[in-house]
C-alpha cells in the first residue's frame, strides 16, 4: 500500500463493529440456548475464523446484515473432524481453549505461521489447574495446542499478566467446573466478557480486580447490537488530532471506561476532543467523537493505562513523533508477543521515517517534534503496525509505501476507504 496526505483530512466517517465483542457474540451465543440476532457484526478474517470453528463443531451460523447464531448449549458441541483453523486470531485461540477445557471430547487449534508463534500458556497454566490436558509445543505451549476436555474445578487463579483473554478463557471454563471460579489480575483488563455473559443471563460478580462465577450456569441467547470498536477509530482519531487542519468526527465508536485509555492519553497530550452522543447500547457505552488538529505534546503512558489501550500503543507511537517533547511508553511488555513484536518493529518503522526512538524491554521514548521523510517501511504482517504506518505517512506529510498491508483486512477491511473518504492518497 502507498499512502500519501491529500489536500485534506476532514470528514465524518463509522468504523467497523469491536471486534472483541463480535468474537464473543458468537462464541456466547453458541453456547446459549436458542437463537441470538447480532447486528454490527465485524465481518474480518478473524471474526470468519471463529465463525468456522464453531461451524466446525456443529454450530449453524448464518452470515448476513444481521448475523444469526443457533445456540447449542453448554453440552452441544461435537468433536471437530480436523484441526480447528484460528487463522491469525489470538482471541479465537484463546478463548476456544476455555470453552474446549470443559468438553468430553479432544480438538487441537493451529493458526498462520505468525499465530504460531504465539505462546498459550498463560491460558494453559489456569486450565491445567482447573483439570484439563493441554498440550502445545515447547516450553511456552506455541500452537498446534492440543485441548482434552474434562471434569473440572473451579479454581481462584491469580493472573500475572492483566489480560481480557485469560481472564475470558477461564471464566469461559468455569462455566463447566464445579464450583466458583475467579480471576484476580493486577490491573484490572477489558470487560466485555462480564458484561456479555451478564446480557447472557450468567450471574457474574465483581469486587475491584477479581471476576467471579459459579460453574453451572446456562447461557440464554439474546439480541446484541455491536458498537464501532475504538481499536479501529484510535488510527483516525490520532490522525484528526496531528494531521495539519484536519477535523475528523468517528460515530458509534464504543467507548467502555476498560479500553479508553486512548482517549486520556490524547487529552494529556493536548488534543481538542469531543464526546458527543453519549448512550448505552447492549449494555456498552458508546460515543460520536470529534478531534481537531492542534499542537500536541509529549508524555508519559504506562501503569494502570496499559491494559485500557495497549492494542492502540503502535498509533499512539506516532502521534508522539508529531508532539513537542520526548513521549515514553512503559510497562508494555505484552507488546513483545502480539501479531508481531510491536516495540521491535513500530520502532524501527518509525526510525525508517526519520524520527529518534529509544527501544526498551517493556517499551519506547520516543522523541517528539521531528521531520518525517518519505520511507519503504516493512509492517512485517502486522494489520496495527502497517495502519500505524500510514497515519504517520499523512501526519508528517511525506510518502510511505507498506509492505505487508494485506494484514489490514484481519480487522478492518474498509480501512483503506475510510482513508480515501477523508481525503488521503491510498494506492
Amino acid at each position: 500500500m502507498r499512502i500519501s496526505p491529500g489536500t485534506r483530512f476532514i470528514g465524518t466517517i463509522t468504523v467497523p463493529g469491536d471486534k472483541s465483542i463480535s468474537h464473543r457474540a458468537l462464541l456466547f451465543g453458541a453456547l446459549a440456548e436458542g437463537e441470538t440476532t447480532i447486528c454490527g457484526f465485524l465481518d474480518s478474517e478473524d471474526t470468519r475464523a471463529t465463525a468456522a470453528c464453531l461451524r466446525a463443531m456443529g454450530v449453524m451460523i448464518d452470515t448476513g446484515e444481521t448475523v444469526r447464531v443457533q445456540g447449542v448449549g453448554l453440552h452441544g458441541l461435537h468433536a471437530p473432524a480436523s484441526v480447528l483453523d484460528t487463522g491469525n486470531s489470538g482471541t479465537t485461540t484463546r478463548l476456544l481453549m476455555g470453552i474446549l477445557a470443559g468438553q468430553s471430547f479432544s480438538a487441537t487449534l493451529a493458526g498462520d505461521a505468525s499465530l504460531n508463534t504465539r505462546p498459550m500458556d498463560r491460558v494453559a497454566i489456569p486450565l491445567r489447574r482447573m483439570g484439563a490436558e493441554v498440550v502445545g509445543q515447547g516450553a511456552r505451549c506455541t500452537p498446534p495446542v492440543t485441548v482434552h476436555g474434562g471434569a473440572l474445578q473451579g479454581i481462584a487463579y491469580d493472573s500475572p499478566v492483566a489480560s481480557a483473554q485469560v481472564k475470558s478463557a477461564v471464566l469461559l471454563a468455569g462455566l463447566y467446573a464445579e464450583g466458583v471460579t475467579s480471576v484476580t489480575e493486577p490491573e484490572k483488563s477489558r470487560d466485555h466478557t462480564e458484561r456479555m455473559l451478564r446480557g447472557f443471563g450468567v450471574d457474574v460478580q465483581e469486587n475491584g480486580v477479581t471476576v467471579s462465577l459459579q460453574g453451572g450456569q446456562s447461557l440464554i441467547s439474546q439480541a446484541i447490537t455491536v458498537p464501532g470498536d475504538i481499536s479501529s477509530a484510535a488510527f483516525f482519531l490520532v490522525a484528526g488530532a496531528i494531521v495539519p487542519g484536519a477535523k475528523v468526527t468517528v460515530c458509534n465508536v464504543g467507548v467502555n471506561p476498560t479500553r479508553s485509555g486512548i482517549l486520556d492519553v490524547l487529552e494529556a497530550m493536548g488534543a481538542d476532543l469531543l464526546l458527543h452522543h453519549e448512550r448505552i447500547t447492549g449494555g456498552e457505552p458508546v460515543a460520536d467523537i470529534t478531534v481537531r488538529a492542534r499542537p500536541l505534546r509529549g508524555t508519559t503512558i504506562g501503569g494502570a493505562l496499559i491494559p485500557r489501550l495497549i492494542d492502540e500503543l503502535p498509533v499512539l507511537a506516532v502521534a508522539a513523533a508529531l508532539a513537542e517533547g520526548d513521549t515514553v511508553i512503559r510497562d508494555a511488555r505484552e507488546l513483545r508477543v502480539k501479531e508481531s513484536d510491536r516495540i521491535a518493529v513500530m520502532s524501527r518503522v518509525l526510525r525508517d521515517m526519520g524520527v529518534e526512538v529509544e527501544e526498551r524491554d517493556d517499551g519506547m521514548t520516543v522523541r517528539g517534534g521531528m521531520s518525517l521523510h518519505n520511507a519503504d517501511v516493512d509492517s512485517v504482517g502486522d494489520h496495527r503496525i502497517a495502519m500505524s504506518a500510514a497515519m504517520a505517512a499523512l501526519a508528517g506529510g511525506v510518502e510511505v509505501r507498506i509492505h505487508g498491508a494485506a494484514a489490514i483486512a484481519t480487522s478492518f477491511p474498509s480501512f483503506p476507504l475510510l482513508l480515501q473518504q477523508l481525503g488521503a492518497n491510498v494506492e
